[in-house]
């Protein structure tokens, strides 16, 4: 990064007005047809990784535009997997359901596994709609076509991956699943969030070693060997165990971590996403041929980091090592609005509010896109043209997780903005300028009291 790309955000002075003459001419509208991504799709290409982000995990639009790109990368450019910044037993249940393999009699009971807070992230009208389009997609094809996933990458469930583990073991070898159950004891008493280590982690003797008893039984056993070689379905039953074990490991590693205060933290389970994703990559490339995936997620996670201020806390992201990994085979879309509503919570743990979005500081990108007076728009960054040049220098960028700080401008700034180069961090930008919240599905909104007036322990 030059000396000039890290100037200290300054508040807008009329410079801006040449900024958002650029932004003007350059912005494709979305005016809500089935042609408002052509020039995205053009972006796209033959690329096999398609990231698109969102400001927040409780906006309608962010859902439903990425819901409807993604149809459009599965109809036209036959991408085969969606994965999400989902756990991943909760997700496979999900995949199951497309998939027509499981015995879920919708798209809502498919969702039932994310149990855990944020409930509606994923819980929620709109991507219910889409996993039921997933679902009929998936019908229609030919019997021996390529079925479209759904899969997850986050490192949240031990429990529940602790458990698929097992229950993989106990079907196909039994004494293997008597050692990794002995092995997991050190993970007794142990929920899916950080709060059971912040308790036991001065207490209890180091689990790395056990935590990795299940990975290890998984890849040494004969039996194992023997029952993954029977055909396609025992290898993808394999796989997601393996997939499984992989997340015990990790968070262990991530929660212990947390604990002791390092600085790694964020790497670790930005680490483990960016390799869960490429793990699962090979795995379909060796399944079903040339794979494609879309990718589902916060902007914090899949944009450049490198473009950022954590930069200097040598922060990575998902997109960061996706990108450097796969160079222009990966194209990374963010998400920007400026005022309206949104879900989120006041806490950690705590229920579900329709929450009002505060107007964009006016030192902002979003300040800036909405001076433009185009209500939804796209930006184009990866040319060097004048709005990529332009947008490359820092500028204060909004990041709202599953909770929202705002009950002041000040609080809301030093808890959800921070200072970025745009055209570096994406590849592409869709500025929706007003926004809603998303609806958590009513069984969601019933048990954690949705009011109507992330991850832990990012919000992200």
């Amino acid at each position: 990064m030059s000396e000039s790309e890290r100037t200290v955000i300054q508040p807008t002075h009329h410079r801006d007005s040449g900024l958002v003459d650029i932004v003007h001419s350059a912005a494709h509208p979305l005016n809500g047809s089935r042609e408002d991504f052509n020039p995205l799709m053009e972006l796209i290409g033959e690329a096999r990784f398609v990231l698109l982000g969102a400001a927040s995990h409780g906006t309608h639009e962010f859902y439903a535009e990425r819901a409807a790109i993604a149809k459009r990368l599965i109809e036209e450019k036959r991408f085969t997997a969606v994965v999400a910044e989902a756990d991943w037993p909760d997700a496979y249940r999900v995949n199951r359901y497309v998939r027509a393999m499981s015995d879920d009699a919708d798209a809502a009971q498919a969702l039932g596994g994310f149990q855990r807070f944020p409930g509606w992230m994923w819980r929620n009208a709109d991507v219910a709609e889409f996993v039921e389009w997933l679902r009929a997609y998936n019908d229609a094809l030919p019997e021996d076509a390529t079925k479209v996933g759904f899969y997850g990458l986050d490192i949240y469930s031990l429990a529940a991956s602790r458990e698929a583990v097992l229950h993989y073991l106990d079907k196909v070898d039994p004494r293997a699943r008597d050692r990794t159950r002995a092995g997991y004891e050190c993970l007794d008493g142990i929920a899916d969030h950080s709060r059971g280590y912040g308790v036991m982690a001065p207490l209890a003797r180091p689990c790395k070693d056990q935590a990795l008893r299940g990975l290890i039984e998984l890849q040494e056993s004969r039996y194992v060997r023997q029952a993954r070689s029977k055909d396609a379905n025992a290898e993808e039953e394999y796989f997601n165990a393996l997939q499984n074990a992989r997340v015990v490991k990790n968070a262990d590693l991530f929660y212990r971590s947390m604990y002791r205060a390092e600085v790694a933290t964020w790497n670790l389970r930005e680490r483990h996403m960016a390799e869960s994703l490429e793990d699962l990559f090979a795995h379909l490339d060796r399944q079903r041929g040339r794979t494609k995936v879309v990718l589902w997620g916060h902007n914090a996670h899949l944009g450049d980091a490198r473009a950022t201020e954590y930069r200097e806390e040598r922060e990575v992201s998902v997109g960061q090592i996706v990108r450097q990994r796969h160079h222009r085979e990966a194209v990374l879309v963010g998400f920007t609005t400026h005022q309206g509503s949104l879900t989120a919570a006041s806490d950690w743990d705590a229920p579900p509010e329709l929450k009002e979005l505060r107007r964009a500081l006016p030192e902002s990108y979003e300040a800036l896109f909405h001076a433009a007076q185009i209500p939804r728009f796209m930006l184009a960054l990866r040319n060097q043209d004048d709005a990529s040049g332009a947008l490359r220098y820092p500028r204060l960028e909004r990041s709202i997780g599953v909770i929202y700080y705002s009950a002041t401008a000040e609080l809301e700034r030093a808890s959800h903005y921070f200072s970025t180069g745009l055209s570096r961090q994406f590849d592409a930008v869709l500025h929706l300028d007003e926004t809603r919240a998303v609806e958590p599905l009513s069984e969601v909104a019933k048990r954690e009291h949705f009011d109507v007036p992330e991850s832990y322990p990012f919000g992200v």
